[in-house]
């Protein structure tokens, strides 16, 4: 995984203080790179339930080959994007409840 969970619990933060954080949400994610930003898309489709854990690697080049529009604004259209993200977290078995309480 190219992403670190510790970048995940930093969009799980940002997005749960969406009101005062956005613009930064923004910066972070727009600063990851393209194979970053793919997983993040994936791991929140199997927070969501799109797909199983082990099928991380399909989701991964699913969402790099319909990547339409910027990962930011698709997770934002999501109200829930924060909650999907920790629980696609969890269910790849990546300990991001440590991580984030060493952000707070």
């Amino acid at each position: 995984m190219e992403i670190s969970p510790r970048a995940v619990a930093q969009v799980i933060l940002m997005g749960r203080e969406l009101e005062r954080a956005e613009g930064e949400l923004r910066g972070f994610v727009d600063r990851l790179d393209v194979d970053e930003q793919a997983e993040l898309v994936a791991i929140f489709w199997i927070g969501r339930g799109s797909y199983d854990a082990s099928d991380f690697g399909e989701a991964v080049d699913v969402a790099q080959a319909e990547a339409t529009t910027p990962t930011v604004d698709y997770l934002l259209g999501s109200p829930h994007f924060a909650d999907h993200l920790e629980a696609g977290m969890e269910a790849l078995g990546l300990d991001i409840l440590g991580e984030e309480e060493d952000l707070l």
